[in-house]
């Protein structure tokens, strides 16, 4: 039913295409030095970098920033920021972005998805004809969550302020009033996670007609999280002839259904394997536990990764209630932990994490929501204190060490609640070439695990108690740290 009204408000667009102003969306033009390659050496590039393609007519990769095309206005901003050479889904991503074609790209969390579409959005932006009182946006850019719609504003203001390009981020879990004021003066850039924004188009808050660059950032973290009605219901108001690029860290059936549905004669790019794998520079650690044994080697381990005192540790556990238990009992002990999810308030959320940016509270407990979209790049240690419910979220949670070329270490608790994922998990570890527990091997064996299950949660056998004080943020986050300072 929801995708038949879809289907019937794009016929209405279609119809009514002629009366819509026209607007430009191809800006690339090749590099002598890009255009002079041989296929051969193209292909070597490609293959250095693990980069596949799909598509007619697809650009060739760049391989510097001048080689990108950019006006110079955007690269003086790029070279700014002391960038050497691009990633690999930039080298692929902008000439395919910037040529106007509707464009999706795979590649693992932290590989720079994100100048890989803002960049070319600001060339975009500069080729339209200036707002007039009333417009909405002209670039509209969807996100699973606050923390990743707030670092892709970051990023847009960052490279958008010597064009003097406006934006706005619009998320749930803050008053609506600052959002609808920017909204009301005219914003070339709207940042949302889909539900706000449905509030804000309903409430007659902005509207779509001028969106020709609209952006699904982490398409597959939205889906996973139920938006799949809401993005259609948004898709549904925004003209077809608009570019569409389509973001993720995998390429589940999901997406490409969603792909097939509104992007027009895409053209794509994976960066590494199409299966399920790991970041090859993290080490992973799975050991198999029971819940009781899981505070104690927590300890341990935390005890080993703070003697350096640059580290930091994100500590994901199954549910908000272990998280903030978690919290209590790391603070009482000693740990300058502090903990971040959902049923926190954005203040306190924003507080935490940097905090945990900065390095004055190292060690972070979260729960999935911020698996995926928290860029904090220097995360030396992810422990998984819960194993995930699925195999896609265990790699996008070790994923965020790892991150710009550098190393990490991923330690995971799994216990025989969890044995359906232990089949996923043993050929996550095999890939990546990691030591596999033989006790999670033999569960393979003998459970014939083979995923999809859920992940169990048993009890934290901790120890816990006590509210807190201290300020607006939860017991958790104002428990006191124990006179026996750890860290």
């Amino acid at each position: 039913m929801q995708r038949a009204i879809v289907r019937i408000m794009m016929l209405i667009f279609i119809l009514d295409l002629d009366s819509l102003p026209k607007f430009e969306k191809s800006f690339y033009k090749e590099h002598p030095d890009v255009a002079s390659r041989s296929q051969r050496d193209v292909d070597d590039f490609r293959k250095k970098f693990e980069m596949s393609v799909q598509g007619k007519n697809i650009p060739r990769p760049v391989e510097t920033f001048d080689e990108a095309g950019f006006p110079q206005y955007v690269l003086s901003e790029v070279k700014a920021q002391g960038f050497e050479r691009p990633t690999a889904i930039q080298s692929q991503g902008w000439p395919m972005a910037l040529s106007g074609r509707d464009v999706v790209g795979i590649a693992e969390t932290g590989s720079g998805k994100t100048l890989s579409y803002c960049l070319p959005a600001i060339v975009h932006i500069n080729a339209q004809p200036l707002l007039a009182p009333g417009d909405g946006p002209i670039v509209l850019v969807l996100a699973p969550t606050r923390e990743l719609a707030v670092q892709i504003q970051t990023e847009i203001t960052k490279f958008g302020k010597s064009s003097r390009i406006r934006n706005t981020c619009v998320y749930g879990g803050v008053p609506k009033g600052p959002q609808i004021r920017d909204l009301s003066r005219g914003v070339e850039v709207c940042i949302a996670t889909p539900g706000r924004l449905i509030d804000m188009l309903e409430a007659g808050r902005t509207n779509l007609r001028r969106v020709t660059y609209l952006v699904l950032d982490e398409a597959d973290r939205m889906l996973d999280m139920g938006f799949e009605p809401q993005i259609r219901k948004i898709i549904s108001q925004i003209r077809p002839d608009r570019q569409t690029c389509m973001w993720s860290a995998t390429w589940p059936k999901e997406v490409r259904q969603l792909a097939s549905d509104f992007l027009n004669d895409y053209i794509q790019v994976n960066i590494g394997s199409m299966d399920l794998s790991a970041n090859h520079r993290i080490t992973q650690i799975v050991e198999v536990v029971s819940d009781f044994e899981k505070r104690d080697k927590m300890i341990k381990h935390l005890e080993k990764i703070m003697e350096n005192r640059g580290n930091k540790c994100l500590i994901f556990t199954g549910t908000k209630r272990i998280a903030d238990e978690i919290t209590r009992f790391l603070r009482q002990d000693g740990w300058p932990a502090l903990s971040i999810h959902g049923d926190k308030q954005q203040q306190e959320r924003d507080w935490v994490l940097n905090e945990f940016k900065t390095g004055k509270s190292p060690i972070m407990v979260a729960t999935d929501v911020a698996s995926r979209g928290i860029d904090v790049r220097d995360i030396t240690h992810v422990l998984n204190y819960d194993y995930p419910n699925n195999s896609e979220d265990y790699v996008h949670r070790i994923g965020r060490t790892g991150r710009a070329g550098a190393k990490g270490t991923a330690i995971t608790f799994f216990t025989t609640d969890n044995s359906k994922q232990a089949r996923d998990l043993v050929t996550i570890l095999t890939e990546a070439k990691q030591q596999i527990d033989p006790r999670l091997a033999e569960m393979v064996r003998y459970s014939g695990g083979g995923g999809g299950g859920r992940g169990g949660y048993g009890r934290w056998g901790g120890r816990g108690g006590g509210r807190g004080r201290g300020g607006n943020y939860t017991a958790s986050n104002a428990a006191p740290l124990g006179g026996n300072r750890r860290w």
